[in-house]
């Protein structure tokens, strides 16, 4: 199997709801890993690279023998030895290239070369973007696809969970746990620890898709419809396949896509994006996030506490509305 070679041609924007429950959607190491927040406004958030990460786990697990689907940052890749393959490829008979600290293209034309093979042959480089100048210069890639911080609909009180561990570490501690010299090293030993969760939280995140830096006929990175409709893919599946005690049941629950009709797009982002509106759905009744009238409402504990509406009237020229 190889990829498409056709680069994409027309601009996207999309909108991205996933949501938590009980759990900690991205920690922050700054803060004990707790949860991610806005210290002004108390809503969550969640990292661009964060996302990414899942988008990139999601792509090697899938197309993992697909030629041009590689993934260029992975867990303890050395970086500089993806960029001395491109080096390879461009000179095979410089016996220097293999074992070299450092490598430079000699011209205008080989720089042009090494950056095409990253594009061509690493998903997350043709669709994101990266600085490859790490030692063995590869160059700098301006990504297509760029996505922002998610923030939760509405403030998040994250929880600390106290946890503990029964069993001993090593012997000693075993030995301290049986034969100590009062009721307090001979008691039940436990190890403590904490854990952060979100008790429920749904956050909305916002994409874009550059077509010009997709098929420009010198920056353009080659990304193509199929490498679209695989971002797609990614962002409905990629907490699937990424569950864990850390991060509670995470789920996304819808993606509104915007397509243009030209390259350069037939209407401004943010216009699109103010179609797309989360409510607060109670015993029937629906409010604007944040109406007095939701003031004595109980917390959302659920995605059924909330309504995701599209408004597709009157929409621009030149705009299609899909949501998945």
């Amino acid at each position: 199997m190889t990829m498409d070679v056709h680069p994409l041609t027309r601009r996207h924007e999309f909108v991205l709801y996933f949501d938590v429950l009980n759990g900690n959607p991205n920690g922050d190491p700054d803060a004990g890993n707790m949860p991610r927040m806005d210290p002004e406004t108390g809503h969550g958030l969640v990292s661009d690279v964060c996302l990414k990460r899942k988008i990139r786990n999601y792509v090697e697990m899938t197309k993992a023998e697909v030629a041009g689907y590689r993934i260029y940052v992975t867990e303890g890749a050395i970086l500089n030895e993806k960029h001395r393959e491109a080096y390879l490829r461009i000179r095979p008979d410089d016996a220097e290239v293999k074992t070299a600290k450092k490598l430079t293209p000699k011209s205008d034309a080989e720089a042009v070369e090494v950056r095409q093979f990253m594009c061509d042959n690493f998903f997350d480089i043709r669709t994101f973007g990266g600085v490859l100048s790490t030692g063995i210069n590869a160059g700098q890639v301006r990504g297509p696809v760029q996505i922002a911080f998610a923030r939760s609909v509405e403030p998040i009180l994250p929880l600390e969970i106290s946890i503990t561990r029964m069993a001993a570490t090593n012997e000693k501690e075993k030995k301290e746990k049986l034969d100590g010299e009062d009721d307090e090293k001979r008691g039940d030993k436990r190890t403590m620890g904490r854990k952060h969760i979100v008790p429920y939280g749904l956050y909305r995140v916002h994409g874009f898709v550059s077509a010009p830096l997709a098929s420009h006929s010198v920056k353009g990175t080659g990304f193509s419809d199929a490498d679209l409709d695989l971002l797609f893919e990614a962002l409905t599946a990629m907490f699937e396949h990424d569950h864990s005690a850390a991060r509670g049941e995470m789920s996304t629950r819808k993606l509104v896509i915007f397509r243009h009709s030209s390259a350069l797009g037939n209407a401004p982002a943010q216009d699109l994006f103010a179609r797309v509106k989360t409510w607060r759905v109670h015993k029937g009744s629906r409010h604007a996030i944040g109406d007095e009238a939701t003031d004595n409402w109980p917390p959302a504990r659920c995605f059924e506490d909330y309504d995701i509406t599209v408004n597709d009237d009157g929409l621009p020229e030149g705009v299609e509305v899909i949501v998945r």
